[in-house]
């Protein structure tokens, strides 16, 4: 995989379809299931290759044979030949047919994931994806899984049609809004594969990417208990500096005063806001316009249809983009520039769900390679930090 370090998340994002492992026409296959798609694509495309060669040969070959030689020749009877009809009928409906019934298979085998497979939520919004783990930890445009581990995601929009697309896993699905849907995948090696939105969204569709985090089991369950890594505390300009890009606020609000989809942020401290809750922009105001965004539309911006982060961002980081609001319109305070001593009362950590890695009441809590899976679902469910 090609990679090259991205200097928003630190991590490395694939910026080539030809890219180290592949092939002329694909990336590499980094799932259990990628083989079967690309048999049958290949199988498509070198089928295709030949009869069309074949095809384009009698072509030239008949119009050589059968060429007018003189103003003398005069065209004959030509008389059917039945083995002839019948063969350019049978021998296309049975390879359509053999078509039909490999990606059939294929289909379903794609379609359907294992019993014992890791459910993870995502949520598309304009222009960003949010992760969720079964015991409630929100991760924005980044999720890790275990290696070797079957992982279903159930998906759905909360505002327009987005598409859900992963090249090295061959795994593509419309992601629509008020209905759910879902793919599965199980990455047998470790790495870091990009998340692609292919349904045009919207003013900034090319940036709406994620990136899948295949680690061992172990990183996996200290991702679990302590939550996504991150570089240690941060002021709250930083906080909300790193947020502004991570979320993708940027995509909406520029932070210079050029204008864009949502009102910029610069210079807007302390400005009013008649009809809002507090009046002025200030940190309630901030607060409702991050956390319920349709309690009041700036004039001018009633088409921004600005996704409500409800649920989504904890009081820190809504603080965070206040602070980074302040900074860009001059009126940040010596505090928002501190950076926390950690004395503070914690926030609540991730911690593994009571049923498991998966599903609430699904008894399996520990990924385990594909050969095991079938002793472990006859035990009782482990812990993370248990031994069997």
């Amino acid at each position: 995989m090609q990679t090259t370090p991205d200097s928003t998340a630190g991590a490395p994002t694939r910026q080539s379809f030809w890219t180290e492992g592949g092939s002329l026409w694909l990336p590499p296959q980094e799932s259990t299931t990628a083989h079967e798609i690309d048999w049958l694509f290949n199988f498509i495309l070198y089928a295709s290759i030949v009869l069309t060669l074949l095809v384009t040969a009698a072509m030239v070959y008949f119009v050589w044979k059968y060429r007018r030689r003189s103003h003398a020749d005069r065209p004959v009877d030509v008389h059917e030949s039945k083995w002839l009809e019948v063969s350019w009928i049978v021998v296309p409906t049975l390879l359509v047919l053999f078509v039909f019934f490999v990606g059939f298979r294929a289909y379903v085998s794609t379609s359907i994931p294992p019993s014992d497979a890791v459910t993870i939520n995502v949520k598309a919004q304009k222009w960003s994806w949010t992760f969720e783990y079964q015991n409630g930890t929100n991760v924005p445009n980044e999720i890790w899984v275990p290696v070797g581990t079957p992982i279903r995601l159930e998906m759905t929009s909360q505002d327009v049609l987005h598409s859900f697309y992963v090249p090295e896993f061959r795994i593509k699905h419309d992601v629509l809004p008020n209905r759910y849907a879902y793919v599965w995948f199980e990455a047998p090696r470790e790495g870091t594969y990009q998340v692609l939105c292919t349904e045009y969204c919207g003013t900034a569709h090319s940036n709406m990417g994620a990136r899948i985090h295949v680690v061992g089991r172990e990183a996996y369950y200290a991702i679990l208990r302590d939550g996504p890594p991150s570089g240690g505390p941060m002021a709250p300009v930083d906080l909300g500096a790193q947020l502004y890009t991570q979320r993708n606020c940027n995509t909406c609000h520029s932070v210079d005063g050029s204008a864009g989809v949502g009102p910029s942020w610069q210079n807007i401290w302390g400005q009013p806001r008649p009809g809002s809750a507090s009046g002025v922009v200030d940190d309630a105001y901030v607060a409702e316009a991050i956390l319920y965004p349709q309690a009041y539309i700036v004039p001018g911006y009633e088409n921004a249809n600005m996704p409500s982060y409800d649920g989504q961002l904890n009081e820190e980081q809504v603080a965070g983009l206040a602070a980074y609001i302040r900074e860009v319109s001059g009126a940040a305070t010596e505090a928002d520039r501190v950076v926390p001593t950690g004395d503070e009362e914690a926030t609540t950590t991730a911690q593994p769900p009571e049923g498991g890695m998966g599903d609430p009441g699904v008894p399996v809590a520990d990924p385990v390679a594909p050969g095991e899976r079938e002793a472990v679902r006859e035990d009782e469910p482990l812990g993370p930090t248990e031994e069997r």
